[in-house]
């Protein structure tokens, strides 16, 4: 079995399938696994650039982030985010968030210990393999090959802005609703737990789209939206990073299939990280089921 993505689905798919005794190799275009469980090194730390954090109401998911809890490598989070929006400024409660230490991605690399694991591969054709699973937005997987499954895809810029120190009340994370250019603001110091002085935004669609060709002549505007909502200084830096698919509309089924090839992720279900595991491994057992009955 052949998985291509080694973001959290494709290493739910792999895991589970290794766990059952079939053999599978994933393979990644990228240097690093995790996907949109993103952490880059900037200045000697790491700042998370993707999913913002983790949420669980599948008891399994849960459990795996009990299991990361014990292994030190997440922790409950908050369940407060502060709301900014035209009618007034507010906060809302919701579901326990989780964070990792190390970064969201070295919860992507705890999944792939010990897997067969090839990065910096582009699959530009469809393997020869007794199943292929496309761990990946669907118009990344048409490249691969054609998949009738449409999707609607967002695209978001996530900007890393640094600061001499910090010099904002504390807030944890912001829903930014009805402005032009902010969707969230997260304290990264705060969600990593190190206090260091790092905020990271995320860009509305309709700002990010226009920008893709140049995501870095945007930081200057990311920039003035983040300090005027917060009044702040001038940062010290500011990186940006694009994701030209990072939101998806949701869907209803936990997977496609078309013959032997599998397309899995965020857009089956509610968009987030454990929607993408949970498709990762219904993959994985639909390919058990008919191997042992085929």
């Amino acid at each position: 079995m052949i998985v291509v993505g080694a973001g959290i689905a494709g290493l739910a798919c792999a895991r589970e399938l290794i766990d059952a005794g079939i053999p599978a190799r994933v393979v990644e275009r990228g240097r690093v696994v995790g996907g949109r469980l993103a952490s880059t090194r900037f200045d000697g730390r790491y700042a998370d650039i993707g999913a913002a954090y983790l949420t669980a109401d599948d008891p399994a998911f849960q459990g795996l982030l009990d299991s990361w809890r014990v292994a030190g490598l997440a922790h409950p989070w908050t369940d407060t985010f502060a709301v900014s929006a035209p009618e007034g400024d507010d906060t809302t409660t919701g579901p326990m968030r989780w964070s990792a230490p190390g970064g969201l991605r070295s919860l992507a690399e705890d999944l792939a210990r010990e897997l067969d694991v090839t990065l910096e591969q582009e699959v530009r054709a469809l393997p020869e393999a007794d199943a292929v699973v496309l761990a990946m937005p669907a118009p990344q997987a048409m490249r691969v090959t054609p998949v009738g499954v449409p999707q609607e895809w967002s695209p978001v810029l996530a900007a890393v802005l640094t600061f001499g120190e910090r010099s904002w009340a504390d807030f944890h994370g912001m829903f930014v609703n009805g402005h032009p250019v902010l969707a969230t603001v997260c304290d990264d110091g705060d969600r990593r737990g190190d206090r260091a002085p790092v905020l990271v935004a995320h860009s509305t669609g309709d700002f990010a789209r226009p920008r893709l060709g140049d995501p870095l002549a945007a930081a200057g505007d990311l920039e003035s939206a983040v300090r005027k909502l917060l009044d702040l200084p001038p940062a010290e830096s500011v990186r940006v990073h694009r994701w030209t698919y990072a939101q998806p509309l949701a869907g209803d089924a936990p997977f496609h299939r078309q013959g032997n090839v599998y397309v899995c992720g965020d857009a089956f279900g509610k968009p987030r990280v454990q929607t993408a595991w949970l498709s990762g491994r219904a993959v994985a057992r639909d390919i058990v089921l008919r191997r042992r009955s085929g």
